[in-house]
Order: structure tokens, then sequence, then C-alpha cells
């Protein structure tokens, strides 16, 4: 009689500092000599990992399963496990050390203003990991049970000490206590004014294909996007845009805004500035610069203009250097002044921006101030010269990068005005409809197979043009064993962050945030190149438990066009473009787009600038000197930092 294969001993997981030694361990019965083989995925062995015991020394966040068959060719999988790696440069762990939690980031005390962010972290090597639990005053709070503390709009109700109890099934620990103060909130001083609406359009390009490629427009996006949701505007945020696709957002977005409305622009990228005129950069422009490749800010702000709206913002986190002589600006034609126009410029005439790496992430260091402060109840104006003075202050950049002001405003605007509809309901009504399209989410959806196992499938989206997809195992099938569920799509949207690494630059995370439980998630990019339905095709990977075999079932399921796809931007863009009385085509084909690359902590920066670039001779700009401003970011702040 042969006796049943079973796994006795299951691996457990684990979270440890980087280069750590972790054994994982499978113990299985049966009958005969039995033999083991690790995965590292649904399908990559662990080469020569055939031992019960597989021994790693953890370089990153990693999954991993064993399969353990028997003589009669009869298999079994075990759990999957997460050897989670913190890349924390100081981790001080005893050499007598048994998985216990081991924390090695406290939470700080800080101080912030009424309706800001609050955001605790607390962070612990155990194994098994260490369960959070977080509380304010002594009081259990139910809902913050994860290493990051987050209250998204924080009260007097938030103001006391926090305290984070870590656990596993070994010891429990707790972390120091951090003080919270929250300062009481302003009156405003622009209260008698008010917008009909509030829109915005943010776009952040990356991933250039002739220039070099960035890393802060991605994070400085999604979090500027959740600080102007939170003052109630309409927000469209667009990653990774090409010329064609540009125009057509901006034409789009010039459709949403009326009198009244309060209308902000907002662009992280490569940039410059010729002859008193701004050009942003689209990820397939070429070299050297030229303005018919790129879009122009103020063609931009006159549109915007031309809709009569009461306050027009544009921030521009880019630089403002030129080398291109040959090259004449547009011809736009001055309005006559409206005095309702306001320019951010992240820094001044004929300089450059940078974005450095702070801590664990990095960021535009215009975006990472402006962000600090466009809360503030205060007349918008004014805001913006507290972004400079923070600016001003910041050692990375003294000397090299100046923030500069423009503006007519004259009334008391600030972006915290309340919306008062009040005669403006139809025209509230059809900027209602267009709006939602570019944010309009499938809606989650259970699929059943015809082995009884059921897979819920539901989305996130972190920015207007990129959608992420999960699946989770809801129900398993009773002739059904380790199930697993992978996912494509038809046609295929390219991932240009799919060489991001959760422990780098806090973009894993963020990108992949969604269910909890999730057991697979497919992110899809570029959905603004959508031309027709997006098809998901979900595979599901079992054991039968009669004949003991892998099997694979797969649906499709259609999701339409979903968020920034159903406004079909491939057909709003303008195709010919009017150039000192010529007709001259537009018209861009999208080139293959390259994966960021990210730099790990505690290695070398990687210099990229956004200056302009010009291969004509005589023209070509140098490339910026580095090693001044990487010395004294380590000697006075012992921060990393990409100058761009």
């Amino acid at each position: 009689m042969i006796k049943e294969l079973a796994i006795t001993e299951h691996p457990v997981s684990a979270c440890v500092p980087p280069n750590y030694r972790v054994t994982l361990r499978c113990r299985a019965k049966g009958s005969g000599l039995l033999q083991y083989q690790w995965f590292q995925s649904e399908d990559e062995e662990v080469p020569g990992a055939t031992q019960p015991d597989l021994v790693i020394t953890a370089k990153k966040t990693q999954v991993y399963v064993c399969r353990v068959n028997d003589k009669h060719s009869n298999c079994v999988f075990s759990e999957w496990v997460k050897v989670k790696v913190w890349q924390i440069l100081r981790a001080d762990i005893p050499l007598t050390w048994q998985g216990q939690p081991q924390i090695v980031v406290h939470p700080r005390s800080v101080t912030i203003k009424h309706n800001e962010e609050l955001k605790l972290l607390s962070i612990a090597f155990g194994i098994p990991p260490p369960r959070y639990q977080w509380y304010l005053n002594g009081n259990l709070l139910q809902d913050q049970t994860k290493e990051t503390l987050l209250i998204k709009k924080a009260d007097k109700d938030h103001q006391g000490t926090y305290l984070c109890s870590v656990s596993n099934v070994l010891e429990e620990t707790w972390t120091e206590p951090a003080e919270v103060n929250i300062e009481p909130p302003k009156k405003t001083t622009a209260g008698r004014c008010y917008a009909t609406d509030k829109v915005a359009l943010l776009i952040g390009n990356l991933n250039y294909s002739n220039h070099p490629n960035l890393i802060a427009p991605m994070m400085d996006v999604h979090e500027l996007a959740n600080l102007l949701q939170a003052l109630n505007f309409r927000v469209v945020s667009l990653l990774n845009t090409t010329k064609e696709e540009m125009t057509a957002a901006i034409q789009e977005y010039v459709k949403l805004l009326d009198k009244g409305v309060y209308a902000l622009f907002y662009y992280a990228g490569h940039g410059y500035e010729n002859s008193g005129r701004n050009y942003l950069v689209p990820i397939d422009a070429p070299q050297p610069y030229r303005r018919e490749n790129c879009i122009s800010v103020q063609r931009t702000m006159q549109q915007m203009q031309e809709k009569h709206t009461a306050l027009n913002v544009v921030l521009l986190d880019t630089c403002r250097k030129w080398y291109n002589k040959d090259c004449a600006p547009s011809e736009v034609k001055p309005l006559v002044p409206l005095g309702n126009t306001v320019y951010g410029y992240a820094t001044s005439e004929d300089a450059e921006a940078y974005e450095v790496q702070d801590g664990s992430r990095s960021s535009g260091i215009f975006t990472k101030y402006l962000n600090k402060h466009i809360l503030l109840e205060e007349k918008v104006t004014h805001v913006l010269e507290q972004v400079s003075e923070d600016l001003g202050r910041d050692p990375l950049i003294i000397g090299k990068q100046v923030m500069e002001i423009k503006h007519t405003l004259n009334e008391p605007r600030a972006l915290t005005d309340q919306v008062c509809t009040t005669g403006h309901t139809v025209e509230l009504r059809e900027r209602n409809q267009n709006w939602s399209r570019a944010n309009e989410l499938p809606e989650r959806r259970v699929l059943k197979f015809p082995c009884g196992t059921e897979v819920e499938i539901s989305f996130s989206a972190l920015f207007s043009n990129m959608i992420t997809v999960f699946a989770t195992v809801k129900k398993t099938g009773w002739k059904t064993m380790d199930c697993s569920v992978s996912l494509q799509s038809t046609p295929v949207m390219e991932d240009v962050f799919s060489s991001s690494d959760d422990s780098t630059d806090g973009m894993g995370s963020l990108l992949l945030s969604g269910p909890d439980d999730a057991d697979c998630s497919l992110r899809l990019s570029g959905l603004q190149k959508l031309k027709r339905n997006l098809i998901l095709k979900v595979d599901l990977h079992y054991t039968s438990t009669d004949s003991r075999q892998r099997m694979v079932e797969s649906k499709q399921e259609d999701i339409g066009k979903p968020l920034v796809a159903k406004c079909e931007l491939h057909k709003s863009a303008k195709p010919l473009e009017r150039r000192e009385g010529k007709v001259m085509a537009a018209t861009f084909q999208a080139p293959p787009q390259r994966a960021t690359t990210y730099t790990p902590l505690g290695q070398p920066c990687r210099p990229s600038t956004r200056k302009a670039e010009n291969a004509r001779e005589h023209n070509e700009p140098e490339e910026n000197d580095e090693s001044e401003i990487l010395n004294l970011a380590f000697s006075s702040l012992g921060q990393k930092s990409t100058c761009t």
C-alpha cells in the first residue's frame, strides 16, 4: 500500500537585513526516498536546491516554494513563503539572534499642521515576519496594523503619544514613543474668493528614448495628485507621454475649463527655455531639442486663459537652460492682462533643476517643498514664496538652483478656496462626464473556473494612464489544491517600471498597492496608447487531487478601455501644426520605452541631467560635474543626490 505523500513542516517567511543568511526548511512524509526541489517563482528552479533545507543569502525580496516528489511520481508543494529584505544601511542584529522581532527603525516625534498627512514608520526584522499594531495614548488603533501608520488628514484628535507593538510567535516588543503635535488651523486670508470648480493636469516624463532617464517625476506626480485631490481638485495624472499624447491631453484638459474655474498645470521632466519661452520635452523628442518636437508652455497658458478661468497656476519642475541657438522661439501673441496667472518655476532663467535621493526615495527638490506647503490656506503666491524660502535653505542646491515666481494675480486667491457651483450646474454636469472618463476603473468581478475555483479580479490606479490588476483566489474547488494565478493582457501593454525593486526608492510598494491577499498582479502602463478594448487572460494553475497532475485552466475577460484610454488621446491631437505660414507634419511614432534605472541604497548615485542637449558642433552642452553636490550631500546631510 502506498503511503500518502504530505508536507509535515512548511517553510517559514522571514524579514531580514541585506546579506543575511536564511534557512528555509521543508519536511515531508511519504513512500520511499523523497526528492526536494525549491523554486523562486512559478516555474523558476533554484539551481542545486534539492535538499530539504534551502540556505540563501538574502539580497532582495523574493518568494520561494518547495516541491516534494516520491518514487511513485506523486508530488506536493509547500506553502509559498516570502523572504523580505529591508535595505537598511545600519541594522545591528545580535550574533545570537533567533528570529525574535528586532526593531531597527523607531517612529519619530513630529509637529504637523492641521489636515496635513501624518506618517509614522516602524521597521523590524523577524523570523517569522513580525506583526504590527499601533496605539494612540494607550488605545489600540484598529486599522493601523502595518509598518507605516498613515493618516491622510490629521486633526486634533490624532494628537498624542504613539507606540507600536511588534510581535511574532517568539516575542513581543515595543517601539520608542513618538509625540505627535497638531498645529491648529489658520484662518484663511482668502475667504472671500471661491472657485466654480478646480481642475488639474499633471504630467511626469521619466523614461526618455533619446535623453537621460529621470527618477523623481513618478513619485512627485503621485504625491502632488493626492494633495490636490485633498483640495477638491479634479486631477488627471499622466506618466511618460509623447508629443502627440501631450498635445491631446492638454486639448482634453482645456475642455474642462470654464469661467470661474481654478486651473493648475504641473509638469516634471526634461525641459528648456528659449528667448523667454518655455518648452516641455516629450519622451519621444529627438536630439537636439527643437520647438516643433516639444510643447510650448506659453501656448498652453494661452489656451487656459482663453477659457476666462478665475485662476491659472503653472508649476514647472524642469530646467531652463538652452544651447541650440539656431532654433527660433514660437510666435505666441500675448493676451490682454487678465490678472489671474501664476507661474512657479523650479529654477531661475538659464539654470538647471535638480532631483535628489532623499533617504529611501527620490524627488524633485522643488516638488518636495511644494508638496510640503501646498495645503496651506494662504494666497497661492504666498505658498510659493514659502516653497522658495525652503528651497533656498537646502544645502544640496545652494548656489545651483533658485526658484522663480511670476504672477499677475490681483486677488487673494488660494488653492484652498471653496468651490461654489451656484449658477454653473450645467457646465459642472458636463465637466463631471468628461473628467470621469479619464479616472474610471473597471468594476471588480469574480471568475468561476470549471474546476470549481473562483478568482476575484480587482483594479487600482495611481495614475490616469496606469492600472494594476490583482487576481485573488477566493474559493478553491473541492478537487483542487496548490492553486496559483497568472495574468496576461491583449494587447500587451508595456510596463516600463518592471525593473523597479520594491526595496529601492519606495516605488515597488507604491506601484503594487492593492489587496494584501492578492495572489498575482499585472501592472499596465501607457493606457493612452490603447486603441481597442483590453482583454485579460487569467490562467489558473492547480494540482488535481485525483490525478496529482498539475493542471491549467484559462479564462478571458474584456475590461473595456480603462482610465484615460476612454479619452482616445490618439484621436484627439491635431495632426498638423503651423509654423511660419507652412503646414508641417507633427505626427510622432512612440518608440520603445526604456525602464527607469534605480540606484539601490548604499551605491553611488547615477548622474543624469534635465538640461537641454544638442548634438551640433560647438553647441553641445557639457555634462554636470556631480562631485561637488555629491560631496556636499554626504558631508552635510548624509544623503545621496542625483542631479538633473
